[in-house]
C-alpha cells in the first residue's frame, strides 16, 4: 500500500558554480518520488527538507518506514526528530550493502542518465530547474515502468487506489 515503505538517498552533481546535491524520497510501492529537496550544501537540512516535502504532499503517513544508507545526514538529530515528529520508523542499511538500497539507487542512475550527463550545467538554477522538470514531468507521468504493468508511478497510483483512499 502506499507509504508503507520509502527509500531515500542523496546525489550529487558538479556544476560550473560548484556542486548539487538531491535528496530524492522514493515510494516503493508506485515508485513515485513522494519527497525531494535540492540544495547547494549536503548538511541534514537537505534530507529533512525532503522529508518534510513527502509528508506535506502524502499527507498522515505515520508508521511508514523510512530505508536509508548510513550517511550522516540520515544519522542527524534533526533528520530523527523529524522521523519522530511525523511518527515515520527509520530504518539503515547494513555497512557495506549496497543492494539494501538499490531501489534507489536506480531511480537515480536513471537521473544521471537522463539529466544530469545530457549537458554540462553552468549553474546551479539551471540544473535545478531540469531535474524537477524531469521528475515531475517525465518520470512521474511519462515513464512507463515494467515493474507497474507498463503504468507511469502516477497512472499506477490512480488507477490502485481505492477513491475512499484518495478521499481521505
Amino acid at each position: 500500500a502506499p507509504n508503507e515503505l520509502w527509500l531515500t538517498d542523496i546525489t550529487e552533481h558538479r556544476t560550473g558554480e560548484g556542486k548539487l546535491y538531491v535528496c530524492a524520497i522514493k515510494d516503493v510501492y508506485s515508485n513515485r518520488i513522494v519527497g525531494y529537496s535540492i540544495d547547494s550544501r549536503m548538511k541534514s537540512r537537505l534530507a529533512v527538507a525532503a522529508l518534510n516535502n513527502a509528508v506535506a504532499r502524502r499527507g498522515d503517513v505515520a508508521g511508514c518506514v523510512v530505508h536509508t544508507d548510513r550517511g550522516s545526514q540520515f544519522r542527524s538529530r534533526k533528520f530523527v526528530a523529524a522521523l519522530n515528529r511525523h511518527g515515520i520508523v527509520g530504518s539503515m542499511g547494513r555497512v557495506g550493502a549496497a543492494g539494501d538500497n538499490a531501489a534507489m539507487e536506480s531511480f537515480f542512475a536513471l537521473l544521471q542518465k537522463n539529466v544530469l550527463d545530457r549537458r554540462s550545467w553552468t549553474t546551479r538554477e539551471d540544473l535545478r530547474i531540469a531535474i524537477v522538470t524531469w521528475i515531475e514531468r517525465t518520470y512521474h507521468r511519462r515513464r512507463r515502468q515494467a515493474g507497474l504493468g507498463r503504468l507511469t508511478p502516477i497512472e499506477y497510483e490512480t488507477i490502485m487506489t481505492t477513491p475512499a483512499t484518495q478521499a481521505a
